[in-house]
């Protein structure tokens, strides 16, 4: 465990050999900070790797040629795998859509169809050029925790990369957070 301690220093003040802080009349005490520090969960790079081949099997399977990407919960890229064939967009396209996910902590598809519903917040589209409102992107909580996000482009059509990324959240046990496309 790491623990930071802030102590006080001894500054020279008028009076020869007087702490500032005892002439201020200031106790300065030793604070260990390291439990105040709020902690995070991290996704292994190995479940990232994992929900990435996954979701990739899952397209192959059905015919798809696709990229996936998985980010960790700042939206950072963690890990991503594009299949034989997959176009060169897709690799963007997965990486902003596990973004989107990861940092709005909501399925992409779910935000398009509300976007769809409610007009005023298509300047969510607008919040940073990393958005992408594409169905094909789902935060990965595992344990009640939001430690990253996944995103599938290229498939045939957005619920086919939500199948896909459902495959990848499936097999690192981690929670779909909407129901299965209807």
């Amino acid at each position: 465990m790491v623990m930071k301690v802030l102590a006080s220093r001894t500054f020279r003040a008028p009076i020869a050999g007087v702490p500032l802080c005892l002439l201020l009349g200031l106790m300065v005490p030793v604070v260990a900070v390291a439990d105040e520090l709020p902690s995070e969960s991290v996704l292994p790079l190995g479940m990232a790797n994992k929900a990435i081949q996954a979701a990739l099997d899952v397209c192959t399977k059905d015919g798809y040629r696709v990229s996936v990407s998985v980010v960790d919960r700042a939206g950072v890229l963690r890990a991503m795998g594009r299949a034989d064939g997959a176009g060169p967009h897709t690799v963007d396209s997965s990486r902003k859509k596990a973004y989107t996910a990861a940092s709005l902590r909501r399925p992409t598809s779910e935000l398009g169809d509300l976007l769809a519903k409610v007009p005023t917040l298509q300047a969510l589209r607008d919040i940073n050029g990393e958005v992408l409102i594409l169905g094909g992107g789902f935060p990965i909580e595992i344990g009640g925790d939001v430690v990253g996000g996944i995103g599938v482009g290229g498939a045939p059509g957005t619920h086919l990369d939500d199948a896909c990324a459902r495959g990848g959240l499936d097999a690192i046990g981690a929670a779909s957070k909407v129901s299965p496309a209807k």
